[in-house]
């Protein structure tokens, strides 16, 4: 695959540097059994300039410090949105307690929920904060955007938050036909939908924007 990709790379730059016409050196890469995605991505490569020879465009770079920022950026998030699912969910057994479970009379007092708020006291402000200093760097570097420890944080946050939100309905249709939806699950039911879907959402957001910047 690398190989190909390779020499598919070699062939457009040079027919480009020869002077063919990109309509024309892709119908012969077509013809020639490439698939018109991997022909894509090879042309992207170059820039449509007027210039007697292949201007290429600039690639995005990875630097340990970027990568750095970004695992911390998600780590945060992740923390956030976890514990604040946690102290959501203790409030609504503190508002709605299971007679049959004792310890949800002191749920507000325990160790997990002190732990909650003590984890979004320092998780949340370093998620904004991190954010805002990667906005005004991509601002200043639009190419930034490119970033491929981005992209794939991204898509993977995607991932776990659609993962979330389907087992988050299954187990709340699964509940609906076995009668058993309680005003604690529904409440329940609906926090996940809302911070899963409130991730989802923005970084979807997000990508429309990279990907069609128009």
């Amino acid at each position: 695959m690398a190989a190909g990709s390779a020499e598919l790379e070699r062939f457009i730059e040079q027919a480009l540097i020869a002077g063919h016409p990109r309509a024309a050196v892709q119908r012969a890469l077509l013809d020639a059994g490439w698939s018109q995605p991997q022909i894509d991505g090879a042309m992207q490569q170059w820039a449509t300039v007027d210039f007697p020879l292949p201007v290429p465009r600039p690639a995005a770079s990875l630097s340990a410090r970027e990568a750095f920022e970004y695992l911390v950026l998600f780590t945060a998030l992740y923390l956030s949105i976890w514990h604040l699912g946690h102290l959501l969910f203790a409030l609504i057994n503190h508002a709605l307690p299971d007679p049959t479970r004792v310890q949800y009379s002191g749920v507000l007092n325990s160790s997990s929920v002190r732990f909650s708020v003590s984890s979004l006291i320092i998780s949340w402000p370093l998620f904004v904060w991190l954010s805002g200093r990667i906005a005004r760097a991509v601002a200043r570097q639009p190419l930034k955007r490119l970033s491929p420890v981005r992209r794939w944080l991204t898509y993977l946050t995607l991932f776990i938050a659609a993962s979330v939100l389907i087992g988050d309905l299954i187990s709340l249709v699964n509940t609906l036909l076995g009668g058993e939806l309680s005003a604690r699950f529904a409440l329940k039911t609906a926090v996940v939908a809302l911070l899963a879907g409130g991730v989802f959402g923005w970084y979807l957001h997000d990508l429309r924007q990279e990907e069609d910047p128009a």
